[in-house]
Formats: structure tokens, C-alpha cells, sequence
């Protein structure tokens, strides 16, 4: 009788495992695809390799992201053009055929086709306005637009207009209608009131080029108009620079994930987004300096490390977020005008 105990015992698991559905690798969340967490990891290492593509290992601590995530379930992560842009990530998706994207938001609302959806299981936690209804993409870490500066030059700025201030080098990192961040560094310098208005960003750039404070060398500026990551990334060196968060004008922007709907590694995507979006993959974002989208909702449930939160440069206002339709009325204007009145 004891025996027969112990056998009717050992089965129980494999029973219960046999009622459990197929495994569908194309389901749109982990409960409807795999029924469990380690469903999906044992389908994911069976595929046993994930591409990812334009994520530089010096970006918002991606490489060890990327080294955490192969090591803890034994997956290669193949990294494919790592420097190159959102639009360069859609340009090559059917040559290289990535797993998944990391992308701008108006190139991710733009090629939301390409994209399989899937809501990871901490989706409530994305705000709204940060991830597409259908779960074709989703945000999962940002930043601010800062003023990094080199203290030893440059008194404190509370504001953009202060760095027309005479005797100031001021640089964006890159041309404003090719680098992100330096198109949403003059869509900061044009917030007023909560609006942002790529006329008045311009014009602000124009009234730096003729006061002489317009530099096109970011390493020998003595200012430098970027996302807070970088320039908290470059204070943290210990080189004698800080960096601040105008309180009037706090723009905001998020890159967005996505899963390739021709993935070849379909599981390995998916287990790839639940790690971002889990507590230690959104940490690891803050540990690079980036914001974690669901940076909310780890303070409030005490998972959020706050050794590393506190080195993020203060905010002291709702950040703007532009919507898509004002990005590309922002960046028409810029091709339009920015050569001719700033360059």
C-alpha cells in the first residue's frame, strides 16, 4: 500500500503536466502560449538563440543586459548592427532577420505591421499612452532632455535661455534631423507651458549660433544638450560634470519593444520581453542611467533599487512626451528650416 502511495505520488506531476495545452510560440502573452514560466523558458532554450538588433552594449547598459539574459538561460544572443538607428532596424528585417526591435515610438507606430503583439505579464504597469492597445509595442525605458555641463565653466543652469549667457559652448549630440537626441534637444529648448513648438526650438538655436555659443564639437563643449542617461552616465565618470533637468521645460521620450512577426526564434523573443520588463531587467535599465517604464510601479511595491534611482538627476514636472503626429510636424519643420536658419 505504501509503495502504490509513493508511485500514485510521482505521478501526479506528469499527469497534470500532460492536460496542459500545446505550446503556441505565436500566442500574444506567456499564459496563452505556454501556460507557465518554465514552459516558456524550456521553449525558448530549445530554440536556444535570440537576435537582437541596434542595441550598442555601452547604451543603457545593454551589454549586460544582454550578458544576464544569456546566462541565466543559456541562450546566444546574436547582436546584430549595433549602431544602427530605428530606421536601419526596419530596413534590414527581412535581410537579417532580427527577433526583436528597439525602436523610437514614431518608427514603432509607423511599422506596427511587422510586429507580432504580446502583452508581457507586467502590462498593467505600462502607463497607456506608452504601449499600442493590441500589444504590438510597448515602452520600456526613456529619459529625460538634460543640460550636462562642466561645472568649472558654467554656473548651474535653471533653464535653456540661460545658456545664452555669454562665454558658453553649447553642443547637441549630432544634427538635429538625423540624431533622436538631438532632434528632442531643440523640442526641449521649445517647450512653453507644456507645449513644444519646433519653431521656437529652432529660433532658440539660431539665437545661440549668433551669440557664438553654438558649438558642433560635444567632447570639447563646455555644455552639451542630451538625454539625462548619457550625461548622468558621463557625470558618473568623476571628470567634472554635472548635469540638471531644466524645471520649466522636462521633455520626455521612451524607445519601444517589439516582437519581429517573422521572428525565427519566436519563444526567445517573448522570454526576452518578460526579462525587460521584469524587476531585475527594468533595474538593470536603471542601472545605465535610463528610466524603466515601470518605474512607478517598482517604487510602490519596494522593488525599485533606490541606491541607483537616486542617481538620476531630479525632475520637478510631469515631463511632455510628444505624440507621433507632433513628432513628424517637428520634423518636417526641422527639414525645412534648420539648414537655413541654423546651419
Amino acid at each position: 500500500m505504501i509503495l502504490a502511495t509513493v508511485i500514485a505520488g510521482c505521478g501526479a506531476p506528469a499527469t497534470q503536466n500532460a492536460q496542459l495545452p500545446p505550446i503556441d510560440a505565436q500566442a500574444a502573452s506567456m499564459r496563452e502560449g505556454f501556460s507557465t514560466m518554465e514552459r516558456l523558458v524550456e521553449a525558448a532554450k530549445k530554440e536556444g538563440t535570440l537576435r537582437v538588433i541596434a542595441l550598442p552594449r555601452d547604451w543603457v547598459n545593454y551589454g549586460e543586459i544582454i550578458d544576464t539574459f544569456g546566462d541565466e538561460y543559456g541562450i546566444k544572443v546574436e547582436q546584430l548592427e549595433p549602431q544602427a538607428n530605428s530606421a536601419r532596424e526596419i530596413e534590414a528585417a527581412d535581410r537579417l532577420k532580427p527577433d526583436v526591435f528597439d525602436l523610437g515610438m514614431d518608427v514603432a507606430v509607423a511599422k506596427a505591421e511587422m510586429f507580432a503583439p504580446y502583452r508581457v505579464q507586467n502590462w498593467h504597469d505600462i502607463p497607456d499612452h506608452l504601449k499600442d492597445h493590441r500589444g504590438a509595442w510597448y515602452a520600456a525605458y526613456g529619459g529625460y532632455m538634460s543640460i550636462g555641463y562642466d561645472p568649472a565653466k558654467v554656473a548651474t543652469p535653471a533653464s535653456f535661455t540661460d545658456l545664452l549667457k555669454p562665454g558658453l559652448s553649447v553642443s547637441l549630440p549630432g544634427d538635429p534631423r538625423e540624431v533622436s537626441a538631438a532632434f528632442n534637444g531643440v523640442m526641449a529648448a521649445s517647450l512653453l507651458d507644456g507645449e513644444a513648438r519646433a519653431e521656437r526650438g529652432v529660433d532658440f538655436f539660431q539665437r545661440l549660433k549668433s551669440a557664438g555659443n553654438l558649438s558642433s564639437a560635444p567632447k570639447a563643449a563646455s555644455v552639451v544638450v542630451d538625454w539625462d542617461y548619457h550625461n548622468a552616465e558621463r557625470a558618473a565618470t568623476g571628470k567634472g560634470w554635472k548635469v540638471a533637468v531644466p524645471k520649466d521645460a522636462v521633455l520626455g521620450a521612451y524607445y519601444i519593444q517589439a516582437i519581429n512577426k517573422k521572428a525565427p526564434h519566436p519563444a526567445a523573443a517573448r522570454l526576452w520581453q518578460e526579462f525587460l520588463f521584469s524587476d531585475r531587467g527594468q533595474n538593470l535599465f536603471l542601472k545605465g542611467y535610463a528610466r524603466p517604464v515601470r518605474m512607478e510601479a517598482l517604487e510602490m511595491r519596494g522593488t525599485l533599487d533606490r541606491e541607483l534611482a537616486a542617481k538620476l538627476p531630479p525632475v520637478k514636472a510631469r515631463p511632455v512626451v510628444l505624440t507621433v503626429p507632433e513628432i513628424d510636424r517637428a520634423r518636417a519643420y526641422l527639414q525645412r528650416e534648420w539648414a537655413r536658419k541654423v546651419r
